[in-house]
């Protein structure tokens, strides 16, 4: 099907019935043929720009509703959740997941909300990071109106000219009189901020490095200056405990931080003219790599979209500790996966060096997604190297010809790492990198012999 051609049968359909028009009638508003609009409604044939026109003007219609199957991942999304064991003896093809979404759309979104709300974490009381996972990814890890707000904020503290650690405390002092006040460890023995409302300050361990100092304080102005926002946002999440709520509120605050020291339109702006080079952007916005990461997945703004990545977090056993999937379609088997041979387990080796490699993996999907990851370690809050993290960023490698990081790697799939399912539940014997888990197997089993 050529780019340009537009299917929207069922949408036109819906909307005449709406208007409690016969074909006849619609058509004749719209100076074409009745038979025409049949074919149009029966999608046998595409709707012209002209049609299409007139059926904006005429009717108060939102041609965003023709894209509906965007919110399921179109036909990818759907075929991902078709391709569920559950239904492997059906013999779906990629066909007839076309033929699905293009006669009946709104079935189809029914289907995917069956689907997902089945199979979601919420189901699980239990796991609150899990739960407040959900909930971020419903909004693909995109708030709008949170986004205008902190970007509004930032251009009225100025955040582009100057030092910015002296305009965020001084907006801190004159408008909430809070000061700043950096603190010896041993005065803050396991916490790195904390707000002490008795002596009016702000105060940070000594052990924050400048990037995670001023994030604090963007943090904290944040809250304050945007709590209505960010109440109403968690209030409508509809999360099953209180510590889910927590969870919930404490990424949106993270979020704010992030889009007031980044913000959206000048951030993207310098993704693109840079390649989105995470190097420079790091430095041009004085930010962390893992800020500038968790930043990078939540550029949907309607009219101004950025490349849709995923952002993942690993503690220094191997256990992934945080995923955030924006709009990227990435699913991540949380329970148990091990890759060692995925780039962010190599990064414990090569402290503070940028690993890039291309992947496959996708479990639940019809076939394994291609992908460009780029790895390296953290210290968390400069705590201790104890507490460093690996940071994976990854995006379809479809796109990752843009990126400056992906200059000199091979985007040819063949060329890929498979990672399969996660060594759990993958079952080769014959892996070049395997997990602990399979080698305790492994020799239980020649032990046996």
């Amino acid at each position: 099907m050529a780019d340009n051609t537009l299917l929207a049968g069922p949408a036109l359909r819906r909307l005449r019935k709406r208007e409690g028009l016969t074909q006849a009638a619609m058509a004749n508003a719209l100076g074409i043929s009745p038979s025409y609009l049949n074919l149009i409604e029966r999608n046998q044939r595409p709707l012209s720009a002209r049609v299409l026109v007139q059926v904006i003007e005429r009717f108060d219609f939102d041609p965003r509703s023709l894209r509906e199957d965007e919110a399921i991942g179109g036909v990818d999304g759907l075929a991902r959740r078709l391709a569920d064991k559950r239904f492997a003896d059906l013999g779906i093809d990629r066909e007839e997941v076309q033929e699905f979404l293009s006669a009946a759309p709104q079935a189809a979104a029914a289907f995917a909300l069956l689907y997902d709300n089945a199979a979601a974490p919420l189901a699980n009381p239990e796991d609150p990071l899990a739960e407040a996972r959900v909930a971020v990814e419903r909004w693909q890890n995109h708030f709008a109106d949170l986004d205008h707000a902190a970007e509004d904020l930032s251009e009225t503290l100025r955040l582009s000219h100057g030092d910015i650690s002296a305009a965020l405390s001084e907006r801190l002092r004159e408008k909430h009189q809070l000061s700043v006040r950096v603190l010896p460890t041993e005065v803050m023995p396991g916490i790195v901020h904390r707000l002490d409302l008795h002596a009016r300050q702000l105060q940070l361990s000594e052990m924050l490095p400048g990037a995670a100092r001023r994030f604090q304080i963007a943090r904290q102005i944040g809250s304050l200056e945007m709590r209505d926002e960010i109440d109403a946002l968690v209030a409508g999440a509809s999360l099953p405990s209180d510590e889910a709520y927590d969870r919930f509120r404490e990424h949106v605050t993270d979020y704010v931080a992030g889009a007031l020291l980044m913000p959206y339109r000048r951030f993207l702006r310098a993704c693109e003219q840079t390649a989105y080079d995470v190097n420079i952007l790091q430095r041009r916005f004085a930010s962390s790599f893992d800020q500038v990461a968790q930043r990078l997945t939540t550029l949907q703004r309607v009219g101004e979209r950025g490349l849709p990545f995923f952002s993942a977090r690993f503690g220094r056993t191997g256990r992934m500790v945080a995923f955030t999937a924006g709009a990227s379609g990435a699913i991540y088997p949380l329970d148990g996966a091990r890759w060692p041979a995925w780039a962010p387990y190599a990064a414990f080796e090569s402290r503070g060096t940028m690993l890039t490699q291309a992947v496959t993996f996708g479990e639940g999907e019809a076939s394994a997604k291609h992908w460009f990851t780029m790895a390296r370690t953290v210290e968390v809050d400069g705590v201790a190297c104890s507490a460093r993290r690996a940071i994976v960023l990854g995006i379809e490698a479809r796109f990752a010809g843009e990126l400056a990081q992906a200059r000199g790697v091979s985007l040819d799939r063949a060329d890929a790492v498979p990672l399969g399912v996660g060594c759990p539940r993958c079952g080769r014997m014959d892996c070049l990198t395997p997990a602990p888990e399979r080698m305790a197997g492994t020799d239980r089993r020649r032990r046996s012999r």
